[in-house]
C-alpha cells in the first residue's frame, strides 16, 4: 500500500534536518508538513530527530493506516490527515517536505517496483505559498532528470528564494531545496 523507503529518501531527510537546524533556533517550535507521507518514514524520522510538530498527509487511506502503525511502533505522535495534497489542509507550515510521485509514464522502472508498489505513489500527471509561513523550507525528492525543470519552475513561483538542486549518493540530481529566509 506504500512505497518502500529508499536510501535517497533517507538522504532527503538528513539534508532537510541540516537546513532546518541551520535556519531555525528552536526546532521544537516549527511546523512540518510531509506531503504524500506513505509509510510515514519521513514524518516519523523528523519527529524523532527534531521533536517538531509534524503532520503527514496522503490521499490513500491505506497508506495512512501504514503510517499510523509505524508511528505507534516508533512511539511518536504525528498528525495524519487524508488529503489530496492541500485539499484538507488549513494551517501554515515552516517546512514542507515531500517525496512525491515523479516518475514519468514513459520512464523505465524495474518490474519489481512497477508490479509491487502503488502506481499512485510512483507516477505524476503533472500553491504551496498559501500554506507556508514567511520563513520556510520546501524540500522535494525529484527524478534525476528533472533538476533543471524543477529549478526553473521553483524560480517562477519563488523568485526571491534560495533554490538548490542537490545530488544523491550516486551523484545524480535528486533533491530540490527552496529556502525563504
Amino acid at each position: 500500500n506504500v512505497l518502500i523507503p529508499r536510501f535517497e529518501t533517507e538522504l532527503l531527510v538528513d539534508k532537510t534536518i541540516k537546513y532546518i537546524s541551520d535556519m531555525f533556533d528552536n526546532t521544537s517550535d516549527i511546523r512540518i508538513l510531509d506531503i504524500g507521507t506513505g509509510s510515514g518514514c519521513i514524518a516519523i524520522t523528523l519527529k524523532k530527530e527534531l521533536d517538531s510538530n509534524v503532520t503527514g498527509v496522503d490521499i490513500s487511506s491505506k497508506a495512512l493506516e501504514v503510517a499510523s502503525s509505524n508511528a505507534i511502533l516508533n512511539n511518536v505522535d504525528i498528525k495524519l490527515i487524508q488529503s489530496d495534497i492541500f485539499s484538507n489542509i488549513d494551517s501554515t507550515y515552516d517546512v514542507i517536505i515531500s517525496n512525491p510521485p515523479y516518475i514519468t509514464y514513459d520512464e523505465p522502472i524495474m518490474d519489481i517496483v512497477k508490479n509491487n508498489e502503488p502506481s499512485i505513489a510512483l507516477y505524476a500527471p503533472n500553491k504551496a505559498s498559501k500554506y507556508l509561513n514567511k520563513k520556510n523550507i520546501i524540500a522535494f525528492e525529484i527524478g534525476y532528470l528533472q533538476g533543471n525543470d524543477i529549478y526553473n519552475l521553483a524560480k517562477d513561483y519563488f523568485p526571491n528564494a534560495i533554490i538548490t538542486v542537490e545530488k544523491d549518493l550516486a551523484n545524480k540530481d535528486r533533491y530540490v531545496f527552496i529556502i525563504n529566509k
